[in-house]
Parts: C-alpha cells; sequence; structure tokens
C-alpha cells in the first residue's frame, strides 16, 4: 500500500498565557479539511527554522498550504507604504513563507495559497497589496464582521459572488462561471505577480484567484478561507480545491519515489 502524502502548513506566530509564551500555530480547520478532502497526512512548519533547514524540511514533503494569517506580509517585501505603528506583524512568517514558495516552484511542487497565501505568493512573483481594499474607490468591505460578538458561523459564511475566468483551472474544476464565496481580508492583490494568471475577480474587480502560469502541479492560491464546511454544497468548489491539491500530491509523490528508483 502507497503511503499518503506528506503537506507541510505554514504556521503563524502567535502567543499565549498574555503574551508570555510564543507559539507557532495553525488553524485546526485547515489541518482536518487536508486529512478529510485532500487525503495527506499534514505536517506543521515552524517559522523559526533557517534557510538551510527549511531546504531539508521541503524535501521531506509532496505539498505546501500557506494558510490565513493575522498579521499582513510587511510592505517592504514589496514596496509599500510603512505599516503604522500598531500594525501587526509576523516577519518569521513573511520571511519563511517568501523562501518556501521560491523553494517549492523551484521544484514543480503542489503550492496552495489561502487568504494571506494568495497574497504570499502574488508578493513572491513580484506583485504588491492593497493595504485596505476597504478604503480603495470602488471596493467593496471584504473584511470580516467588525462586532466581536459575531459567530464563526457569521464571520465564514458566504458573502459575495467571484467570477471564473473563461477557460481558467477554476472552471475546468468546476464546470460554472461563478459562485459565492466567504470574505474576511483586509488586503488584497493590487499589481498581480509576473508568472500569475488571473483565475477569478470578484464583483468589484478585486482578484479573488490566482494560479502559476505554466505550472507542472497544482499552483492555486483563493483569496477566501477554502477550508471552511467544504461538505456544504453551498462550498462545492472549496470540497474541490482541497480534493484537487491533494491528487496533485499524490502525483509529485509518485515522481518523487520514481526518480529515487
Amino acid at each position: 500500500m502507497v503511503s499518503k502524502p506528506i503537506v507541510g502548513v505554514i504556521t503563524s506566530e502567535t502567543s499565549a498565557f498574555g503574551g508570555r509564551q510564543l507559539l507557532h500555530s495553525a488553524g485546526q480547520r485547515y489541518v482536518n479539511t487536508l486529512m478529510k478532502f485532500s487525503k495527506v497526512i499534514p505536517t506543521l512548519i515552524p517559522t523559526c527554522l533557517s534557510s538551510e533547514d527549511l531546504v531539508d524540511f521541503v524535501s521531506t514533503i509532496d505539498g505546501l498550504l500557506l494558510t490565513g494569517g493575522r498579521a499582513n506580509i510587511e510592505p517592504h517585501h514589496f514596496g509599500g507604504k510603512q505599516f503604522p505603528k500598531d500594525e501587526i506583524i509576523d516577519p518569521s512568517r513573511d520571511r519563511t513563507a517568501l523562501f518556501l514558495i521560491k523553494e517549492c516552484v523551484s521544484l514543480n511542487m503542489p503550492l496552495f495559497g489561502i487568504c494571506r497565501g494568495i497574497q504570499e505568493i502574488n508578493v513572491a512573483y513580484g506583485g504588491d497589496i492593497f493595504y485596505r481594499v476597504h478604503e480603495v474607490a470602488g471596493k467593496i468591505d471584504h473584511r470580516m464582521p467588525q462586532n466581536d460578538d459575531a459567530s464563526v458561523e457569521d464571520i465564514f459564511k458566504p458573502k459575495h459572488i467571484i467570477n471564473i475566468r473563461k477557460n481558467s483551472l477554476l472552471e475546468s474544476f468546476i464546470g460554472q462561471s461563478e459562485c459565492i464565496v466567504n470574505s474576511l481580508h483586509g488586503q488584497g492583490i493590487d499589481k498581480l505577480g509576473n508568472g500569475l494568471n488571473v483565475e477569478a475577480l470578484s464583483e468589484d474587480g478585486l482578484v479573488e484567484a490566482v494560479s502559476i502560469e505554466g505550472y507542472k502541479a497544482f499552483g492555486i492560491g483563493v483569496q477566501w478561507h477554502a477550508e471552511f464546511h467544504p461538505e456544504i454544497s453551498d462550498n462545492y468548489i472549496n470540497k474541490i480545491l482541497f480534493k484537487r491539491f491533494g491528487e496533485s500530491c499524490r502525483e509529485y509523490k509518485s515522481r518523487k519515489l520514481k526518480e529515487v528508483v
């Protein structure tokens, strides 16, 4: 019996015990969805590893998932304006994600970016980011509900339509020209990175999904949280994305094993 692929899941730096203990963490929904719908074994990637150790780590995995995160990518990575002093940042995640993307792409390894993950892919390819989408003329507010008592279901509920590009990978995956997705992000793609294709746009023209041009594996980023309730029919696109990602990871693992033989 062939063993399952191993997928690296990037972590974010968070804290516990009133800030007295730092953590490398990833949301449980990402891990559970990978296991259930991609049929892979997730393993978390701490963002304290050196570049040399990350290269060794990449050699042990068959795919990379870039999760969402509370902090935004610092603007010095794409020539943007400096953040306000009270902005939440995660420099270790920035460094690790941008390094991993380039390393994994050099190997044609399956790559899936969600929310912050699509923005990391765009920056790695030379693109840049809107700091506050809701402050840009003509854009809607893509953020999650701002009230503290909002339920998880309310936060992650489908919010707006995305228009899927004709002849895109997403269209080939689901056979539809549009669908409705959730929306929890403050930042978004402004200038598209070189070597990326737009897969879908929201009704206000914001980039909602990208693919890596000419990539030999699954190489997709989406702005919505595809890990949420992929089992629900309204979220069919989420289920298909994780399924296709898993298939690509199995293909990568198979190729890797043949190269060893």
